[in-house]
């Protein structure tokens, strides 16, 4: 096989690292665009202002984007940006902030709209340059050439075409991890175990994608099994990077729409989705891909099998005892969600491209199947 990878943005993993924003964003200009998470600690958005202001450069801080907002927020954040003559966005916080940020750093040269850019595959020639720094870890699609965003008139997910030099840098400050508490600790380690998984075992997995998946596997059964009581930043960060550069090499599995797909359509937050998702996911992966599912059991713990079979089979056990002691449910039937609000949703989901690389049959009976295993 083939391999043709290119890696293109900076990126600064480890403690404090968020003193290097002022550096890195200087080299784009004198006016910077802050796009920040409202979640986060005004003394920490100050603090990155103080940052880039010691650099020699002008803040212009947006901090209205929370878990509840709509990407129509990215108009707002373009406007503003347009109006101070930015150079730069730094995008400021978790996955929300990130995709906003996105999107906004992708239309703000073209002067469109946020819902022009969800309704057509737009290739820019110019874009404003992003640097992002994510506080709850990157996810799989951070360095994909495309990514996932919610249409808030249909409440359907769609695929938003991403330039290959939209970003021109990532920092990953371990300290700023800290903000995950204890209750979704587990939910959002297990989110990034999954993307791992399906990207590890994606049709399109090759040698780079295996090599960079398998180590990322690795960090994330060390954070299981070490508790959220020990949670190590640094690890999660690590396993986060190696994930989203391997899913990049390889491609981000259905399990990744299908939680955003609910997450769209209900109150349910995204990590709790794909939690729920997880084991029924690994199911099918058992007979699609056993050998990488028996390595999977045996990162989990699990005995050494007699077959690779069984090693395989006993990966999803593993995982759902797991997932019992942390206290992180396997379906979301609490929640009392109607299999009618999701059904477009999931459908919507499953004519991603995307879906086109899961190695299991991505048939609308077995997305069905999956809904009413979980709600």
């Amino acid at each position: 096989m083939d391999i043709s990878f290119k890696f293109d943005p900076e990126v600064l993993i480890g403690a404090e690292t968020l003193s290097m924003a002022g550096t890195i964003a200087k080299r784009h200009g004198s006016r910077i665009m802050v796009a920040a998470d409202h979640r986060l600690d005004a003394q920490i958005v100050s603090r990155l202002k103080d940052i880039l202001v010691d650099s020699g450069l002008e803040a212009i801080v947006f901090d209205g984007i929370d878990e509840s907002s709509s990407v129509e927020i990215a108009d707002n954040i373009v406007e503003l940006s347009q109006a101070a003559h930015c150079d730069a966005i730094i995008a400021f916080g978790g996955e929300k902030a990130q995709i906003i940020s996105r999107m906004a750093a992708i239309m703000a040269p073209m002067r469109i709209t946020a819902f022009e850019l969800i309704e057509g595959r737009i290739f820019p020639s110019k874009i404003l340059p992003l640097l992002a720094i994510p506080t709850e870890g990157v996810t799989s699609f951070s360095f994909t050439d495309y990514f996932i965003v919610t249409d808030p008139r249909s409440r359907l997910i769609a695929s938003v075409q991403s330039p290959h030099n939209l970003y021109s840098a990532v920092i990953i400050d371990c300290n700023l991890i800290n903000i995950l508490s204890s209750n979704t600790a587990a939910a959002f380690i297990l989110e990034g175990f999954f993307s791992a998984v399906e990207a590890f075992c994606s049709a399109r997995s090759n040698f780079i994608s295996d090599t960079l998946l398998d180590k990322a596997l690795s960090l994330y059964a060390k954070l299981i099994r070490g508790g959220t009581a020990n949670f190590n930043a640094e690890q999660f960060a690590q396993a986060g990077f190696l994930t989203a550069v391997g899913a990049c090499a390889s491609s981000p599995g259905t399990g990744a729409a299908l939680s955003a797909a609910v997450n769209a359509r209900t109150p349910v937050a995204k990590h709790l989705c794909a939690a729920a998702l997880f084991p029924c996911v690994a199911q099918r992966l058992v007979s699609a891909r056993p050998e990488k599912m028996s390595r999977l059991a045996n990162l989990l713990g699990a005995p050494k099998p007699p077959s690779v079979a069984e090693g395989a089979a006993s990966s999803v056990t593993v995982l759902r005892q797991i997932m019992a002691s942390l206290n992180v449910s396997d379906n979301l039937k609490e929640f009392n969600i109607p299999l009618d609000r999701v059904t477009a949703a999931v459908e919507a989901a499953r004519g991603l491209d995307m879906t086109a690389n899961s190695p299991w049959t991505v048939s609308e009976e077995e997305v069905f199947k999956i809904m009413k295993e979980i709600l």
